[in-house]
């Protein structure tokens, strides 16, 4: 999972959850921005009922703690760092599945690829990396 999409039916990421780092991008953005602190302090991985939990439940959960707070995400800015697979056919997926799960329209989100170039553990595609930044306002 990549976005809250399925990219592919090869290996998986691990992780406590489903492993989707796009939407743990976004998670630690949107706590970052609200001053919430990040995802490890808002969903430990020594939480048992978390192990294998759909990310997008976790930035459904993240969303409402935001609202909470009196903020809404004005747009998200997501860059993956992946050797592969090539993401290209599956951005648009992944930026209206953000869209819809962050509440903007899709015009408001933008989803980058990026190869490591062969360098480092991602590049030689052990692993995958996302960054995102996200624009906050105030209700």
């Amino acid at each position: 999972m990549l976005g809250g999409v399925c990219i592919g039916d090869g290996d998986g990421l691990s992780g406590h959850s489903d492993g989707d780092v796009v939407i743990h991008a976004v998670i630690d953005a949107i706590l970052g921005a609200a001053g919430l602190g990040d995802i490890g302090e808002q969903f430990p991985d020594t939480d048992a009922s978390l192990a294998g939990i759909d990310s997008r439940r976790l930035l459904a959960w993240t969303m409402k703690l935001a609202r909470e707070r009196g903020l809404r995400v004005v747009n998200c800015d997501v860059t993956v760092l992946t050797e592969r697979p090539r993401l290209s056919p599956w951005k648009p997926a992944m930026k209206a599945s953000l869209a819809g799960l962050l509440a903007v329209d899709t015009g408001d989100v933008a989803v980058k690829a990026k190869t490591n170039e062969g360098m480092g553990a991602i590049g030689r595609g052990e692993g995958v990396a996302a960054m995102a930044v996200v624009l906050m306002e105030s209700r």
